[in-house]
């Protein structure tokens, strides 16, 4: 019995230090990217019409949208979001895939985001 004890013990602790890949896009600040980069994967249309300040566009539609990120080290924090969270989960799952460490997807997206921020 107490081998399971132990068990369970040791799962907890390690589920409990795993690092979070998500984050709500309305907890980040423009202080989150000092160590990392963000990334919009929106249309150009729609990063055009607003988007977070310092965010690099790179259009999850575009067929090159993995070769834009050859210049990132793997280690580098890539905060990515989109409109509402969709492409910017399925953009976080392709990145890490290919070996990027630390990829946080900023949930909620850019109407989330915005309906924080409209000015009172």
């Amino acid at each position: 019995m107490k081998p399971i004890y132990s068990l369970f013990f040791s799962l907890f602790f390690i589920s409990g230090c795993t690092q979070s890949k998500s984050k709500a896009i309305t907890e980040f600040s423009q202080n989150d990217i000092d160590s990392g980069i963000l990334v919009d994967v929106r249309t150009p249309e729609e990063y055009h019409a607003g988007h977070l300040d310092n965010a690099l566009n790179i259009n999850w539609f575009d067929e090159d949208f993995i070769d834009q990120f050859k210049d990132v080290e793997k280690e580098k924090t890539i905060y990515v979001y989109c409109k509402v969270g969709g492409r910017s989960a399925k953009a976080q799952e392709k990145l890490q895939a290919l070996g990027y460490k630390k990829v946080i997807n900023l949930e909620g997206g850019y109407d989330a985001w915005s309906a924080k921020n409209v000015p009172k």
